[in-house]
């Protein structure tokens, strides 16, 4: 299958300038192609995901996918998307930025993969050569009916500065001496970038006398309407310090039955029949989850490693099922109970199991604790404990870290030592 019909069958095709053209240019192997990706924090997110995973699509399909870091737009600020001017970053956190998300998409792509930064080929350009080479292709006319600049024209109260409207026009140069130096002619981005990547294909084709395309994807939405990759917590980041791989992993397990077709499609390398198969599941017999799962096993095995994976499946099995809790990653546990409620104690002065409960708010008083106990409806580590005066001790702490509480069938505490 052509690599843009394959774009098609998974929703993943928005707008194109010439798809025929675009068809036939990549019947030939070897076709470079690349997207931005301005470093405005420390990670990439999911949302981000669609366009790498559309690269890494490209380059399993025999194609030169390029990456570019943008050092240089990334001190500007893109409009697109935004109803106010964005904060301008430092220069130093900018590099910080890069070199991290570097490190992000050299681990999904493998390092062959070309990964350049704007700045390289801008910096060293005067505010003369800018006007003169650069802006004299551009008329304000055409860059003021891009979406993007005339949203914010006609919001009187914000505006836009001279710094973002010209955004368009550094993102228009990196086309331009990518089609120049590496024979890139498709440029891929969100929705949002329509007006900055045609006015791309409008530069190459007037300062270099070329042939490029643009192509973007749809908006992710839920089904619910909202803007996909967005948890109570906020983005859903790929880097586990923002956020952990555990609440990487329950996002995918957690989206809904009506979107996780569409996911399916876009963020997995499954083929038509598997995804077709795992469609019929949901439609059978939703409450298994089995699509969510196998959505979320291959996006955590990609982004976090098979060993991360394998830690977060032991640890549901833990909690849900009938894992072995000493076979359980503490870090792991720890973040699977992040919003249960939790309670620290020195090791030479830990209390009673009923003084515990109370301390976490499973039970109001110790006598309630005690009866809760009595009756079998607490286990400590997934094992039911009956004696009223229990006291665990510091070698009943799983890696020596972390003590799990359980009262009925949903209440959660964890208790570590400090």
């Amino acid at each position: 299958m052509n690599i843009i019909d394959e774009l098609k069958w998974r929703g993943l095709i928005f707008q194109v300038s010439d798809e025929d053209g675009l068809r036939k240019h990549f019947e030939t192997p070897g076709r470079a192609l690349y997207c931005g990706f301005d470093p405005t924090a420390k990670s990439l997110h999911i949302g981000n995901m669609v366009p790498l995973l559309a690269l890494l699509r490209f380059k399993r399909a025999g194609h030169d996918p390029i990456v570019l870091m943008g050092g240089a737009t990334g001190r500007i600020g893109d409009p697109s998307g935004k109803d106010q001017e964005r904060q301008l970053l430092a220069y130093e956190t900018i590099e910080a930025n890069i070199e991290n998300i570097r490190g992000q998409v050299h681990a999904l792509f493998g390092s062959d993969t070309r990964v350049v930064n704007n700045y390289d080929w801008t910096s060293g350009m005067t505010i003369v050569e800018f006007l003169r080479d650069v802006g004299k292709h551009f008329t304000v006319n055409a860059m003021m009916a891009k979406e993007s600049v005339r949203q914010r024209i006609e919001r009187d109260e914000v505006g836009i500065s001279f710094t973002e409207f010209s955004y368009q026009i550094l993102q228009a140069m990196d086309f331009e001496f990518l089609y120049r130096a590496h024979d890139c002619r498709l440029q891929i981005g969100g929705s949002d970038q329509w007006g900055n990547i045609t006015a791309g294909t409008e530069l190459v084709r007037k300062k270099a006398g070329g042939q490029a395309y643009a192509l973007t994807f749809p908006l992710l939405t839920t089904a619910s309407g909202a803007k996909f990759g967005k948890s109570e917590k906020g983005a859903i980041y790929m880097d586990p310090s923002l956020t952990s791989p555990w609440d990487f992993y329950q996002y995918w397990v957690n989206v809904d039955d009506r979107d996780v077709v569409k996911l399916l499609k876009v963020f997995t390398f499954k083929g038509q029949e598997e995804i077709a198969a795992l469609a019929a599941r949901v439609a059978e017999a939703p409450q298994l989850r089995e699509a969510q799962r196998a959505l979320a096993a291959e996006m955590t095995a990609m982004v976090h490693g098979a060993d991360e994976l394998a830690k977060i499946e032991t640890a549901v099995e833990v909690l849900f099922g009938a894992g072995d809790p000493a076979g359980a990653d503490a870090p792991t546990l720890r973040a699977a109970l992040g919003s249960a409620p939790q309670v620290a104690y020195a090791a030479a002065e830990l209390p009673p199991l009923a003084q515990i409960l109370v301390d976490l708010g499973l039970c109001k008083s110790k006598g309630a604790a005690r009866k809760d106990i009595e009756a079998g409806a607490v286990r400590v580590n997934m094992q039911p404990v009956a004696d009223q005066l229990f006291t665990p001790g510091a070698g009943d702490f799983l890696h020596g870290e972390v003590l799990l509480v359980r009262k009925g069938k949903k209440h959660w505490g964890l208790v570590t030592l400090r």
